[in-house]
């Protein structure tokens, strides 16, 4: 496996070369896709029209909790991960599934939280990205795209893509839950996401149909990860405060609750306990894409087995190529963490791949 230490090819543009003179040639453009009759899905094209274009168009997808606007486009620096690999010439595609950011939100999430089926699962996740990639598709000109998907964003674009080889060149797994291994010490049986009085089934009572998430609950699981008592000279004050606005921003009913809060569905969290308790919902070795899996060392979501399997189901294809790195010390949030903590290293391993030739 690679180690962090990845020599940057000539063209990696690292994460201090990003200059803000740079990032502000960075335009963005809002437009949605229809997935199915009354879900409109939410797209943030984030272009820089003065750099050279590179590799396929990117489509950036968020996890479980927090839309994609708040988790890869904050307007501070370091915030920004779209705006970074736009400037490094990538044309950059923000996408919200429904339930989340500037998508359509199931009606169920218009009523009162009840304890019902969690909403939207991973059928539902993947007929959207289809929506999405067909747009960007035929917006770019292009004939592939290339996913990044983050945590829950990673297992959606990996089940995508194992339903849609033709349609991907290249995925970025970033701190992915793959499935297969049956214990997870945070997110498994005996965990919160457990009903505790069957551990094999997901805690309904607790989860309900959809969440809701106050500026309060963002920032624990981050703080605890980080191995140093001042989480300042790990991340920038400036990004976690625009991290938890944009998050709230991200709902226009978040100021309608005391204290405000957004909504999330809650079938991110029922996929997410199956993978956790073993499940394995899609098949690696079905994607022919080339494949790059990051996982920072001190990832709360992915696990080490997580990593080891699905690289080695991927390495495994006849089509493809694939590599790994592990970050040191970093955590689930290392792209918008310094980049003394993992996120030049990140951002290194990135822009490598992505902007680098395929096969």
């Amino acid at each position: 496996m690679m180690r962090a230490t990845l020599a940057a090819a000539a063209m990696t543009l690292t994460s201090a070369a990003l200059s803000s003179a740079a990032l502000a040639d960075v335009q963005r453009e809002s437009f949605t896709a229809l997935s199915e009759p009354g879900i409109e899905i939410g797209i943030r094209a984030v272009i820089d029209s003065a750099a050279e274009r590179r590799g396929d168009p990117v489509i950036l997808l968020h996890g479980a909790r927090v839309p994609g606007v708040p988790s890869f486009d904050l307007p501070v620096p370091g915030g920004s991960l779209a705006a970074d690999l736009a400037a490094a010439g990538l044309a950059v595609y923000i996408v919200d599934l429904r339930g989340y950011g500037a998508s359509t939100r199931p009606d169920a999430m218009t009523q009162p939280r009840a304890v019902a089926q969690p909403l939207v699962r991973s059928g539902e996740a993947v007929r959207d990205l289809a929506a999405a990639v067909d747009a960007v598709l035929a917006r770019s000109g292009a004939e592939q795209v290339a996913i990044l998907g983050w945590a829950t964003g990673g297992h959606w674009a990996g089940h995508y893509a194992s339903l849609h080889p033709r349609k991907v060149s290249k995925l970025v797994f970033y701190n992915t839950l793959y499935g297969y291994t049956p214990e997870h010490p945070r997110i498994g049986r005996g965990s919160r996401l457990a009903d505790p009085e069957n551990p094999e089934r997901f805690n309904l009572a607790r989860f309900q149909n959809y969440r809701l998430n106050t500026a309060d609950s963002l920032l624990p699981g981050w703080d605890r990860s980080i191995p140093l008592e001042d989480k300042t000279l790990w991340r920038d004050p400036a990004v976690a405060q625009a991290y938890v606005e944009a998050a709230l921003a991200s709902d226009p009913t978040a100021a309608e609750r005391d204290p405000p809060s957004f909504r999330a569905p809650s079938g991110a969290m029922a996929d997410s306990f199956l993978l956790a308790t073993g499940a394995a919902l899609w098949d690696a070795r079905l994607i022919a894409a080339d494949a790059l899996i990051l996982r920072s060392e001190g990832d709360f979501w992915s696990r080490p087995e997580d990593l080891a399997l699905l690289q080695a189901h991927l390495a495994s294809r006849e089509a493809g190529r694939v590599s790994a790195v592990q970050i040191p010390q970093a955590t689930h949030f290392v792209h918008l963490d310094r980049a003394a903590w993992g996120r030049a290293t990140f951002l290194d391993a990135v822009v490598s791949f992505l902007a680098g030739p395929q096969g």
